[in-house]
């Protein structure tokens, strides 16, 4: 999803750092490559944010996957075949990241990778992957740039992009709340921010031109001082305050605006705030807008297998003391498109183990199971991921605020067709989509 390193040092590492093409394929001989031996594991390379403020997000996304490997193994594994997660950590950078995705595949001889929460590290790891030959699951990061900019072999996302995560929030907005006439936006000051940004006021203009823009406010990521922002804000009174900022500089945003009364003054659209609720408590008020960046929540209306949302969210609670994130759950449809993905490519070798090559394959056109419903990987790599987008409510039986009338997104009604760019779809986006909207459901 995110990293706060400069869209030019990003070019030079594309330009320099991934260049190489002399490298043996991932390590391996290539007769190994070709005859596709059983291993005794399948070791699994992890990139996840374990340092810094997002480590608020990234821990959870660790946890998970160490339930669910556990979990995996004490089934049988993948047949037969037990998988070993080997975790990375993310916070120091992108140019931090490629050396560690390197090193996974030509030291750690890992089988397949799942990378990354920052969008410049999936950005960087795409090609990557097809230069290395590596499967390779974009697991978290929100980035629609990767497949709309690029085609790959090897790289493949098991979940949605920004743009039907934030289109999803903007037409709720215009459904719910149709008479607002202002907007600001207060966003982390890097690729995340801006490129969600531009969609949500691309969108925006489409289906309600007019709508005055008050402020473009974007703090430095890692900001811990909103001060200055929730000044401006306070005097300029927009009856919209757009933020797809998220872990730990959500946090305190949500704090220091409750502090200073902001939320009494303008209504607040959170596309990412599903992550913040427990974290921020009682600070963030009912009736702002918030997303789960996919349709999975703890609380979902309406989960395809009530029983694997539950023993998932039961078991995770048990172990780490906490509720399931958004996190937890990509990185779920990470491990259960592996798994699909593997067996996939075996029954189509009658039960032998694929090489490299035969299990990326595998993932393009994968349908697979989430912990709330299914999801489909498109022939361009990206996944098609349902969007659950509401209203916060306070209630007596959680100490945090919960979601109420609930409206989930069909997949395919908010994702850029393929080979469409997402700016130029959105242009031609019409207003009888609110027509179309599902019906909204109350907590209960």
């Amino acid at each position: 999803m995110k990293n706060v390193n400069s869209p030019v040092s990003r070019r030079r590492l594309l330009q320099t750092g991934l260049g190489a093409g002399s490298l043996l394929l991932a390590g391996r001989p290539a007769h190994v490559q070709a005859q596709a031996q059983k291993p005794a594991e399948i070791k699994v390379g992890i990139a996840t944010f374990l340092s810094g403020p997002s480590s608020v997000f990234g821990v959870p996304g660790r946890q998970a996957a160490e339930l669910l490997f556990d979990e995996l193994n004490a089934a049988g594994g993948i047949g037969g075949v037990k998988a070993r997660p080997i975790f990375v950590d993310e916070g120091p950078g992108v140019d931090h990241f490629v050396g560690e995705f390197r090193r996974l595949v030509q030291s750690e001889n890992v089988n397949i990778i799942f990378s990354a929460i920052s969008s410049a590290d999936c950005l960087a790891c795409a090609p990557l992957a097809d230069e290395l030959k590596r499967p390779t699951l974009l697991w978290d990061c929100g980035t629609q740039r990767i497949f709309e900019d690029g085609k790959y072999d090897y790289a493949y996302r098991t979940g949605a992009n920004a743009t039907p995560e934030v289109l999803s929030a903007l037409l709720y907005l215009l459904k719910t709340k149709p008479e607002f006439r202002s907007v600001a936006v207060v966003n982390q000051d890097y690729a995340w921010g801006r490129d969600s940004w531009d969609i949500f006021r691309t969108g925006l203009q489409t289906l309600k031109p007019g709508v005055r823009v008050a402020a473009e406010l974007f703090p430095r990521f890692g900001a811990t001082d909103f001060s200055s922002e929730i000044t401006r804000l306070l005097a300029l009174r927009p009856d919209v305050i757009f933020s797809t900022s998220w872990g730990g500089d959500l946090d305190t945003f949500i704090r220091q605006s409750a502090d200073r009364k902001l939320f009494d003054r303008s209504t607040f659209v959170l596309p990412l705030a599903e992550s913040s609720l427990e974290r921020v408590g009682k600070a963030l008020p009912a009736g702002h807008i918030i997303g789960a960046r996919g349709d999975h929540w703890f609380l979902h209306p309406s989960p395809a297998n009530p029983e694997l949302l539950k023993n998932f969210t039961e078991n995770y609670r048990k172990r780490f003391n906490n509720y399931p994130i958004y996190s937890c759950h990509h990185m779920a449809q990470a491990v259960f498109a592996m798994k699909a993905g593997y067996e996939k490519a075996m029954a189509a070798k009658g039960g032998q183990w694929p090489t490299d090559a035969e299990l990326a394959a595998a993932f393009r056109g994968l349908t697979f199971p989430s912990l709330t419903s299914s999801i489909t990987i498109r022939p361009d790599g990206q996944g098609l991921e349902d969007q659950l987008i509401g209203t916060t409510v306070q209630t007596d039986r959680y100490p945090f605020p919960v979601m109420t009338d609930m409206v989930v997104f069909p997949a395919a009604s908010v994702t850029t067709p393929v080979g469409q760019k997402s700016l130029d779809w959105l242009k031609t986006l019409k207003p009888d989509m609110l027509d179309k909207m599902p019906q909204p459901v109350a907590f209960r």
